[in-house]
């Protein structure tokens, strides 16, 4: 749990993705078309993944652990939260700190 929100907190937009997931690449492309450069952990390459996916069910990524969207270190949640954000129009004022 510890190294999630070390993590989580590094860069103002992190994503905790697996390479392999289309839902996780979608996400990644929607912050990039916005116009911020996320940090991301592919936990499916990291030798501490399974214990990062435990952490992530642990503080709310139920449904699906990746990708998990931190904004400004607080989860935002994942493919489902994160595009309701989108299209309710909240998304894009809390990402212009981020903004490049």
């Amino acid at each position: 749990m510890e190294k999630v929100m070390g993590l989580a907190s590094e860069k103002g937009v992190v994503i905790f993705s697996k390479s392999s997931c289309c839902l996780c690449y979608a996400v990644k492309i929607l912050f990039r078309e916005i116009g911020v450069d996320p940090l991301v952990h592919e936990i499916d390459q990291d030798p501490e993944g399974r214990e990062m996916e435990t952490a992530l069910a642990r503080l709310g990524c139920n449904d699906a652990p990746v990708p998990a969207v931190f904004i400004g270190g607080k989860l935002m949640g994942s493919t489902n939260e994160v595009m309701s954000l989108h299209l309710s129009g909240s998304l894009i004022p809390m990402l212009k700190p981020y903004q490049n």
